[in-house]
């Protein structure tokens, strides 16, 4: 009996981590054969080049694809979504997966699921049904409705998806494979590398037991045009703290070229020798960090989801989580210096919460690839009334 091929679709940095657990799991499950794309700003140096961690944790790609066009405004991301289509179709037409996974909500995503589902080919897909407004939540629910099996990451999730007509004999809340990365890294001890040596990045070095912030914050897409204002209102709360801060570089939606203008020019005339930059890092590293630092900053899911399990004080600013799922360890601000100043002070006085499992416990990869092995999927959908 041959395996069954499950072609798993990596595209930017955050897909990776949150795919990882159940790459790993497929790859070693006796009854399945995992096929692996790698494409869009997962195989840009200026993102990190997330395609050479993925080489260096044993994964070998079956095909790339390219489909960013330069410039990240809402033009260029529709443009790229249907570059997305063209190369896409042409590695499924190939490769023959028997299932294809899409990962959360990013606007590759679109282009992976619209593929899939004109080549009949069945859809499975993580961290669906959950709230977080802005586009992620429109491409996220459109994905739903193309995606044949549906592996949220709450009870809460799968209920909103079972709510929106899907079968619910296809829903299955396994926990977010994310957090199956974070348990691991906790139970292998603290960080044991110079990542400043490893990672490079720009900025001026500290020792990692000394306290620091770590801060990721993105473009919010319908909020186009208004990001180099929020990052700066951002800087100069952390200005006002001049605490040692890793801050990453934002993702490839649209505005992030914005982001990025500003953090160079407030380099350049601001003193600003407390802060250090990182195009990207292994998400053992991220997870380690995260453990380490007094508060995570900025406006990524992280915060919420690994930041929950963690225990790590967060403040999320702004409205790209909007309604997400949180645990007691969020403050949320909005774009303004003195919140965000006040709220930070707040949670490195607070110090530690204590664990919560809002998004799982650590096993979401193994149980997707045991469903995955024996689902019996049609490919024509049916509304459950």
């Amino acid at each position: 009996m041959e395996k069954r091929k499950i072609c798993i679709v990596v595209a930017n940095r955050a897909n990776y981590s949150s795919i990882k657990s159940v790459m790993q799991a497929v790859d070693e499950h006796p009854e399945l054969k995992l096929q692996l794309i790698v494409g869009s700003s997962a195989l840009l140096e200026r993102f990190g080049s997330v395609v050479n961690l993925i080489k260096s944790d044993g994964f070998l790609p079956d095909a790339v694809f390219h489909m960013i066009i330069e410039g990240e405004t809402p033009s260029t991301m529709a443009k790229s979504a249907g570059i997305g289509l063209l190369e896409l179709s042409t590695l499924f037409q190939n490769l023959q997966p028997d299932i294809v996974v899409a990962v959360g909500d990013r606007f590759e995503i679109m282009a992976i699921a619209i593929t899939a589902a004109y080549m009949n080919i069945p859809l499975a897909h993580t961290m669906g049904g959950e709230v977080s407004g802005t586009i992620d939540e429109s491409i996220r629910h459109a994905v739903t409705k193309l995606a044949h099996i549906h592996f949220p990451a709450t009870q809460k999730s799968a209920d909103i998806i079972i709510r929106m007509g899907e079968q619910p004999s296809s829903v299955h809340a396994v926990g977010c494979p994310r957090i199956d990365l974070v348990a691991d890294c906790l139970g292998n001890g603290r960080l044991d590398k110079n990542i400043f040596n490893e990672y490079k990045g720009v900025g001026e070095t500290f020792a990692l037991n000394e306290p620091f912030l770590l801060v990721s914050q993105h473009p919010v897409t319908t909020e186009y045009g208004q990001g180099r204002k929020q990052i700066r209102e951002t800087l100069y709360a952390l200005e006002e703290l001049k605490m040692h801060t890793i801050m990453l570089w934002p993702n490839v939606d649209a505005g992030s070229e914005d982001i990025v203008k500003e953090i160079r020019t407030f380099r350049e005339h601001r003193k600003s020798e407390y802060l250090h930059l990182f195009k990207n890092l292994s998400i053992e590293v991220y997870i380690r960090l995260m453990a380490a630092c007094k508060c995570i900053v900025g406006n990524s899911s992280s915060a919420i989801r690994e930041g929950a399990f963690v225990g790590t004080p967060a403040v999320n600013i702004g409205t790209r989580q909007t309604g997400r799922e949180r645990g007691k360890n969020v403050i949320d601000t909005d774009h303004d210096r003195n919140d965000i100043l006040r709220a930070i002070r707040k949670q490195i006085n607070n110090g530690k919460y204590e664990s919560e499992q809002i998004y799982g416990n650590g096993n979401a990869g193994r149980k997707i690839a045991d469903i995955l092995s024996t689902c019996e999927v049609n490919i024509q959908k049916r509304l459950a009334y």
